[in-house]
């Protein structure tokens, strides 16, 4: 039977109190309207249909493009919200799954048992439900004869409603049709004034149609984020449930709770990651690397074997063997080739280093291309900008940087040249040559004998 998936994301959120729309506020590095749309689409559904509404423009432009949408002019309540998705889906056979985007903790699994549960019971609707310590806030599944009878909400539920511990969690599947059918006689008679997606249940049992409820087994999946405490809390479980993941699949975390890892990223066997580090967006880390207290990698990848030691990489590639750090920062578009060196505070922005080059103190390096074996002394300036553009500095197999020499792009320098240190070097240096860019050093004998002495006080 075909699927079809409508996400609710039009809400302001106003208890977010924010700008932003309230699904677009992320968790794990990933907004929850994406955590739902990734769990959505591993179901494979035929559609997928967003409904938006407040920041439409902002929301649009993270939807994937195999989903579609509606926007919600006026904000009527959920009812409305599924009701305008019609003329996607009018008459079409199958099952819809109507799911809040707020919901980020959702999983796939789930969702799939849920799909089977529904064909399993042959019913009209199918809830996802569970069972909370503290309802309250929740609409209530009222039971006759351990069958569903109704959705009451909070405000409208009586005393013994409000004692119902077992939960709406806004997760339902529908059969396509009887469900638009159903959503054509639903009214605003409520205390909120709107068009509640819950009364079509009533509409479906006064009509003798089978509702059955799915109760979830962990009661996380089913948070729906509200305010910045719900952010929080479901920050710290989907953070929990990465980092066990990529334990179980042998990975060592030395402190689980001071390891921040984003939802997308991918670690290999026997990787080894210290305390308070960082690891967020497109990340890939493949096996054997080690990462040390204090570092932040954002969106690179690390091949086998690397080291990063208490630094920052940022869009940037580190091939087999290569080690940065301590306190480096590698910028966008870095790639360091097999076994390169890059040391304490020495930072590479838009730069490719060969093999085996070393740059191991006090360096900056910026739009360069650089050979194998080169080696960097302390204090060297790749001088790329002055002030309008960005210049190119290239420099060939096995030549010799001498401390403190600044390379004035753009600039080559040829296959075991050399710079000596101190040197300004604003000219090319060919294969072999050894360049000065220094004034000569001249010593005026007895002129310090008439300095003042740097020892008085």
């Amino acid at each position: 039977m075909n699927k079809y998936a409508i996400i609710l994301a039009a809400g302001k959120g106003t208890r977010m109190k924010s700008d932003r729309p309230k699904v677009l506020h992320e968790v794990a590095g990933k907004t929850m309207l994406a955590h739902v749309v990734s769990a959505t689409s591993a179901v494979a559904p035929e559609k997928t249909i967003a409904i938006v509404g407040h920041g439409a423009a902002d929301v649009l432009g993270t939807l994937p493009e195999h989903v579609a949408y509606v926007k919600q002019e006026e904000q009527l309540g959920t009812g409305h919200a599924v009701k305008i998705a019609e003329p996607l889906l009018k008459n079409l056979h199958g099952m819809t799954l109507v799911i809040a985007g707020d919901t980020p903790l959702i999983r796939p699994e789930t969702l799939e048992e849920l799909f089977a549960y529904h064909q399993a019971e042959k019913a009209t609707a199918t809830i996802l439900t569970a069972i909370a310590e503290d309802p309250t806030g929740y609409g209530r599944i009222i039971r006759e004869d351990g069958h569903v009878a109704k959705i009451v909400e909070q405000k409208d539920a009586n005393d013994f409603e409000k004692s119902v511990q077992e939960i709406n969690t806004g997760t339902y599947i529908f059969d396509n049709r009887a469900l638009f059918e159903a959503l054509s006689n639903i009214t605003t008679d409520n205390a909120q004034g709107e068009y509640y997606l819950t009364d079509v249940i009533e509409i479906f049992k006064d009509d003798a149609k089978k509702v059955s409820a799915f109760v979830l087994d962990d009661f996380n999946e089913s948070i729906g984020v509200n305010d910045r405490v719900a952010l929080s809390q479901a920050e710290k479980i989907m953070r929990d449930r990465i980092n066990t993941k990529h334990m179980l699949n042998g990975v060592t975390l030395i402190d689980p709770e001071t390891t921040y890892i984003d939802a997308d990223v991918k670690i290999g066997e026997d990787s080894v990651i210290e305390p308070n580090v960082v690891i967020k967006g497109q990340t890939v880390i493949s096996k054997g690397v080690h990462i040390t207290s204090g570092s932040r990698i954002e969106s690179s990848r690390l091949h086998h074997n690397t080291e990063v030691r208490n630094s920052t990489i940022e869009y940037s590639v580190l091939e087999p063997g290569a080690n940065v750090g301590p306190y480096a920062h590698l910028r966008p578009e870095t790639i360091l080739h097999e076994n390169v060196h890059i040391g304490n505070f020495v930072e590479v922005k838009a730069s490719t280093l060969g093999v085996g080059t070393k740059a191991g103190h006090l360096t900056y390096i910026g739009n360069a291309m650089v050979g194998e074996h080169v080696n960097f002394g302390a204090g060297t300036i790749t001088v790329n900008f002055d002030g309008v553009n960005k210049f190119k500095t290239e420099i060939e197999d096995y030549a010799f940087i001498g401390s403190n020499s600044s390379l004035i792009a753009p600039i080559a320098i040829g296959s075991n040249a050399i710079t000596t240190a101190g040197s300004v070097i604003t000219d090319d240096v060919h294969e072999d040559e050894m360049a000065f860019g220094r004034a000569r050093q001249v010593n005026k004998v007895g002129r310090a004998k008439l300095m003042p002495s740097y020892h008085e006080s």
